[in-house]
């Protein structure tokens, strides 16, 4: 299984709307990427290791598929769609990392 890691960078001033994410932008991408993606978590940062320092990523989101083919597959044809949304409720530009998941809960 592998998940696809999107993270937005924090920083200040920065723009994230989370209702507009959950709702709205996760439904277009369940929609598009349909019964590939497993499922989808959202992380919202709240501070880092130090002590009063702000988290450095101010969303994140994890989406599962059981292959990098099924994810590719999946994403491909609604990449432009899919990446066109951001606009709508982030200036954060992210940053994905695809990883194997070797250990889960």
């Amino acid at each position: 299984m592998i998940k696809v890691s999107v993270l937005y960078p924090n920083a200040p001033g920065v723009r994230f709307d989370f209702g507009y994410y959950c709702t709205q932008h996760l439904d277009i991408v369940r929609k598009c990427l349909g019964d590939a993606c497993k499922a989808i978590a959202v992380d919202q940062g709240v501070a880092s290791a130090e002590p009063n320092s702000p988290a450095p990523f101010v969303a994140m989101a994890h989406l599962y598929f059981d292959s990098l083919e099924s994810f590719r597959k999946s994403f491909a044809p609604h990449a432009e769609r899919i990446m066109a949304d951001l606009a709508h409720f982030t200036d954060s530009r992210p940053l994905v990392q695809i990883s194997e998941i070797k250990l889960a809960p």
